[in-house]
């Protein structure tokens, strides 16, 4: 089997990835270990940023996300007993952000690459890559047979724990990485949200999130320790801390009902660097982790798809590597900035484990000054609406 692209992991980036390449007339094959219920199954955040909308929007799988996705034009953020919205639209230049799940996105993208008949390969077993300095192939086993992809190039979509940032030499990359000591409590459920706009909380008993898939699903997050298990706490557990850490008028309108869906996820920042090997690059969480304060992870993987896209295309339409070579330092220019503003969103706003009064006086501090100046929530609305690409 031959193709342009192999697409390694067929999430989001990998599906839109291949949506911008079949668009432009680039063959591509998506390679993807987990079957497809799996991959549909998955359930992540889904604040979406304009440009990842616009970027559906390119490759026509906007339709349903404008009839279903909830637009916001703020968000608040309660400490101190008290609700503070923050304007995004106001701060950010007119600009708003999309309330629509990840699955949803992934469901969009999958119908759309159906419909297309671009190849996608799905259960995938012992997928390895080979000479991606070179001549790149994949090889895999797929329907119980061996079989061999040929490419010119290789996109890394498939994650952190997949095997396309193993395949670079260890000397080749350089890692940056920091670990929480916490993580978060999700619980998934058929209730109504919160709020009609996301509520951030910053409680000395540690973070909540209130945050919604539709009007009628709701997503809430506590923090608790890394090493906690789901099952540990019941779901009336779960509600009266969550409770206990919104004020008064927000944690009346929480209403409880049995988890859809609960789990623990740990929090990290990881970058590795260079974000291209020979023919092989990496994209989304096989190359970044932010944590998911910041709502950026999915709009990461999309800034990153859309510069790669922008280099193949550029390579097969002019015959020119200069997009390609610009890469992994375009997209990285981007990442860091919203692994800093990730990294302090969640300092700000988490209780940090082994603190000092010092430390918690400044957070407070922050806080305050966050409500009560323009410059402030002007940089926390350009950050959280996205930094262009």
């Amino acid at each position: 089997m031959r193709t342009e692209v192999a697409i390694i992991g067929a999430g989001p980036a990998g599906l839109l990835l291949g949506a911008l390449l079949t668009k432009a007339g680039i063959d591509n094959v998506i390679v993807e270990r987990s079957s497809a219920e799996h991959v549909m199954g998955r359930i992540r955040a889904g604040v979406l940023e304009q440009g990842t909308v616009d970027l559906l929007d390119e490759v026509g799988c906007g339709d349903r996300l404008h009839r279903e996705g909830l637009v916001h034009e703020g968000i608040d953020i309660a400490f101190g007993g008290a609700l503070h919205r923050m304007d995004l639209k106001q701060h950010s230049g007119g600009r708003t952000v999309t309330v629509y799940g990840q699955t949803e996105v992934t469901h969009d993208l999958m119908e759309a690459r159906a419909a297309s008949g671009a190849v996608s390969i799905y259960d995938a077993t012992e997928v390895a890559l080979h000479d991606v300095g070179g001549t790149p192939h994949v090889t895999f086993v797929a329907g119980g047979e061996a079989q061999r992809l040929d490419c010119s190039f290789i996109a890394g979509c498939d994650g952190y724990h997949g095997v396309s940032r193993g395949s670079i030499p260890r000397e080749a990359l350089r890692v940056f990485e920091r670990a929480y000591a916490f993580g978060w409590l999700g619980v998934l459920a058929d209730v109504p949200p919160a709020g009609t706009e996301l509520i951030y909380a910053s409680h000395p008993r540690g973070f909540a999130l209130c945050s919604m898939r539709s009007p009628t699903r709701s997503r809430y997050y506590i923090q608790v320790e890394s090493h906690e298990k789901p099952e540990a706490w019941s779901d009336g557990a779960f509600w009266d801390e969550l409770r206990r850490r919104l004020p008064e008028t927000a944690a009346a309108q929480v209403t409880p009902g049995p988890a859809l869906e609960k789990s623990v996820a740990p929090l990290r920042s990881f970058v590795a660097e260079p974000l291209r090997y020979g023919k092989l690059f990496l994209c989304g969480d096989a190359a970044h982790i932010v944590p998911p304060t910041g709502a950026k992870g999915l709009n990461l993987a999309a800034s990153d798809v859309r510069y790669l896209a922008e280099g193949l295309r550029e390579y097969y339409e002019e015959r020119s590597e200069a997009g390609l070579d610009a890469y992994s330092a375009r997209a990285l220019a981007r990442v860091w900035k919203a692994e800093r503003f990730s990294w302090w969103k969640t300092s700000t706003l988490h209780t940090i484990p082994n603190t000092d009064d010092f430390a918690r006086g400044l957070q407070r501090a922050e806080l305050d000054y966050l409500i009560h100046s323009d410059a402030a929530m002007s940089v926390l609305a350009e950050n959280y609406v996205g930094l262009p690409f």
